[in-house]
């Protein structure tokens, strides 16, 4: 339970890009309008929720974070995706190399994961790599040529979205396993040792006595 609610945008942002991924191999130009509404809708709640939560904090710890600011920039771009969706559209290739950045910048990321599960001593320390090497190879994809066909385009996001997504999700059970395993195991450890000191201690005493 503590796994999901440590991880829950997370999680819930990658079933997101699954659900995306899967509209866009079945109608691309059809759905996008509305995933972009809907992308839109949910964005500028997310922007109002946290401008809202920035006046309830108290002003000096308000002066310390950005919710306000943040929250305003998703209210912007959530309220152009609602009214404007048509203008993505038109300009996909330009978002392409954006989404190739974007897509580049998280391969760097998970390269850093899979070192951080490497020193953990996790065996699934693959996984964050494979995710991480996808994102960096289609990143390069979209960066040899953005102007191909929009179809190819709109076919290689999607598959991209729930590739990466697929991964994620299993990166992220891997990379937050609950580190308690350890402490139990310490504890045990601990546990066990003042026992044995304990149970020497009366063998000393019980040799004092005779």
């Amino acid at each position: 339970m503590k796994l999901f609610k440590e991880n829950i945008y997370n999680l819930i942002m990658s079933l997101a890009e699954i659900v995306i991924g899967i509209l866009l191999l079945i109608d691309p130009v059809g759905y996008t309008s509305g995933i972009l509404i809907a992308g839109g809708i949910v964005l500028t709640a997310m922007g109002v929720l946290g401008a809202v939560a920035h006046f309830r904090l108290p002003p000096e710890e308000a002066v310390r974070n950005h919710q306000l600011a943040v929250g305003l920039i998703e209210i912007s771009i959530g309220l152009f995706c609602v009214f404007c969706p048509g203008w993505f559209i038109e300009t996909f290739p330009v978002l392409t190399l954006l989404y190739g950045v974007l897509l580049l910048t998280l391969g760097v990321v998970k390269i850093q994961w899979t070192i951080d599960l490497i020193r953990l001593r996790r065996k699934q320390w693959f996984l964050a790599l494979l995710s991480g090497l996808i994102s960096i190879i289609v990143a390069a994809v979209l960066f040899h040529n953005p102007l191909e066909s929009t179809n190819l385009l709109w076919i290689i996001t999607a598959i991209a979205l729930i590739v990466e997504a697929v991964f994620d999700i299993i990166t992220i059970f891997y990379r937050s396993e609950p580190e308690d395993k350890a402490g139990r195991s310490a504890a045990s450890d601990n546990a066990s040792n003042t026992s044995d000191a304990a149970d020497y201690v009366e063998l000393i005493e019980a040799g004092d006595e005779n």
